[in-house]
């Protein structure tokens, strides 16, 4: 029977292509700057050493693999169930390493967007576009006693 899948050593596509990329093509690819790329990645490695020092058996994802998973899964809407398929991992596990990884930047409070109040006090003009996107029913024709009179009589038998 053919088993779906990559195998073990084809897996993933190792990190040495990454290194290999122009800056703008590594944007394009992962949505931030390698320099961005790499701090979150630090915080991400603190996170995980302090989670396996309890307990736990070894990832079987390395930690630039579980934080690709989670910018692909960020930028691209791709769902669980596919990514997991990428990566060779269940669906669940997929979406507990997700969690884990935004829940760990988020924590380390480096990585913030500003508030609601920091963007009314900014100088910056925001134009407003809106889109009446309501559902209208589609106008179709009336039927008519007259039409319907008339087929009953011509189908009698």
């Amino acid at each position: 029977m053919y088993k779906l899948g990559i195998k073990k050593t084809e897996r993933l596509m190792e990190n040495s292509h990454l290194k290999t990329l122009k800056p703008e093509e590594f944007r394009r690819l992962t949505g931030v700057k390698a320099e961005t790329f790499a701090k979150m990645l630090a915080i991400i490695q603190k996170a995980i050493q302090t989670k396996k020092a309890k307990v736990g058996r070894p990832n079987k994802l390395s930690c630039e693999q579980m934080f690709l998973m989670t910018l692909e899964y960020l930028r691209g809407y791709r769902t669980y169930f596919h990514i997991s398929k990428s990566y060779g991992i269940s669906e669940s596990n997929c979406y507990y390493t997700i969690r884990f990884i935004e829940e760990a930047l988020i924590k380390s409070g480096q990585f913030t967007l500003p508030g609601r109040k920091a963007l009314l006090k900014s100088d910056m003009e925001y134009a407003v576009i809106l889109i009446d996107a309501t559902e209208s029913p589609i106008e179709r024709p009336k039927k008519s006693s007259d039409i319907t009179t008339q087929v009953k009589r011509n189908d009698i038998h």
